[in-house]
């Protein structure tokens, strides 16, 4: 049995056709009245964007779902959960301050923000999945104390998960940070005869696992967390990871935390991906590089795994631009998110997500 998920391009040549009447038809489409009932606190769980980058979702469009909730008669709040790492989210108080410099305050998105777990990442309940690799998962407090659930996610490419939609913004978006670090688990490879001693990956690491002496770094692995950031800054590479063996577990966990997320809520969450500004990074780095095809469109659905199957056929199905990060697999049909980081597998998500329950890879897409 296919899931449904609906579809809605970006072309506009009338009022009836922009973007925010678009996201309330796309709504009334998915059937998303019967995720939230009169009464729910009802969750909006989004991406705020680390300080630097611009290509989140609108918080215009964001404030179309708000309304619709409202409308029900719905309590809807917006929110995500403090990061792993440094920067301008690590915390309650800086986060809520980043998503007001980025648009998200009441006078736009018309409802409260809330940091999902707290000021210093501690709000979080322990929710049984009888996983492969986890019995249980932590999921953000005031998500999993949520009536009503509306991931709202801005689909791109991403280092370790190849992309980043629906099941990651469930898996990673709705852990705190102990849960974030249960999920990447993995360990940096350290070349010395690459350092340049520059100190940077010192500086970024959120779990001070790394020091330099004598002008060489060192990493101390019983430290260190495994969130890929010091692979991120360093210049000379001399930092990798053991990506055939670490990146299908690490999609697994990450899987397994999106199930989590969900528990309990059967019939009571529901999905959009934006694919919009598709550009090859997380929305977590301090920067937009240029999106690597153009502009396709908004999806609806109930089911995760479907989503996120139809937005990668659907990238994949474009021809890729020129002069961006991509620079292969430009051709309708080849893999692109394969093309930005060749040792990821980000179908590999959608294909667990469909093995554990998560959803159905099988999907119908319908375009209104």
């Amino acid at each position: 049995m296919e899931s449904a998920v609906y579809f809605t391009n970006v072309r506009a040549r009338s009022d009836r056709e922009n973007k925010i009447n678009k996201v309330k038809r796309l709504f009334d489409a998915a059937g998303m009245a019967e995720v939230a009932s009169k009464g729910d606190l009802a969750a909006v769980k989004v991406h705020f964007g680390e300080l630097g980058t611009d290509a989140y979702i609108n918080p215009v469009l964001v404030r179309q779902v708000v309304d619709k909730l409202k409308n029900l008669g719905a309590m809807p709040f917006v929110t995500d959960t403090n990061t792993l790492y440094g920067g301008g989210r690590s915390n309650s108080a800086d986060h809520v301050v980043t998503a007001i410099e980025h648009g998200f305050d009441y006078p736009v998105v018309g409802a409260p923000v809330i940091i999902a777990d707290g000021l210093k990442s501690q709000n979080f309940s322990e929710v049984a999945i009888n996983g492969r690799h986890f019995q249980s998962v932590k999921i953000a407090g005031d998500i999993a104390e949520a009536d009503s659930l509306i991931v709202l996610s801005h689909f791109k490419g991403h280092l370790l998960s190849g992309f980043g939609g629906a099941i990651k913004n469930l898996g990673m978006g709705c852990a705190p940070a102990a849960g974030k670090a249960e999920q990447h688990s993995t360990r940096p490879i350290f070349n010395p005869d690459l350092c340049l001693g520059c100190g940077q990956c010192a500086d970024i690491c959120p779990s001070s696992a790394v020091t330099v002496e004598t002008k060489i770094s060192r990493i101390d692995f019983n430290a260190c967390r495994g969130c890929g950031e010091c692979l991120r800054v360093c210049p000379a590479h001399a930092i990798d990871f053991d990506w055939m063996v670490q990146v299908l577990p690490f999609l697994e966990r990450m899987t397994e935390y999106a199930l989590g997320a969900v528990q309990g809520k059967q019939g009571k969450v529901g999905f959009f991906n934006f694919l919009l500004n598709i550009t090859p990074d997380c929305d977590c780095l301090p920067w937009s590089d240029a999106p690597i095809v153009p502009d396709i469109g908004i999806l609806a659905s109930k089911d995760p795994v479907a989503i996120d199957h139809a937005s990668y056929d659907l990238v994949n199905s474009q021809l890729g631009l020129q002069n961006t990060l991509l620079e292969r697999n430009h051709q309708p049909g080849k893999d692109k998110f394969h093309g930005l980081w060749e040792y990821t597998d980000g179908l590999y998500q959608v294909k667990y997500g469909s093995r554990i329950g998560l959803g159905n890879s099988d999907y119908r897409l319908i375009e209104i």
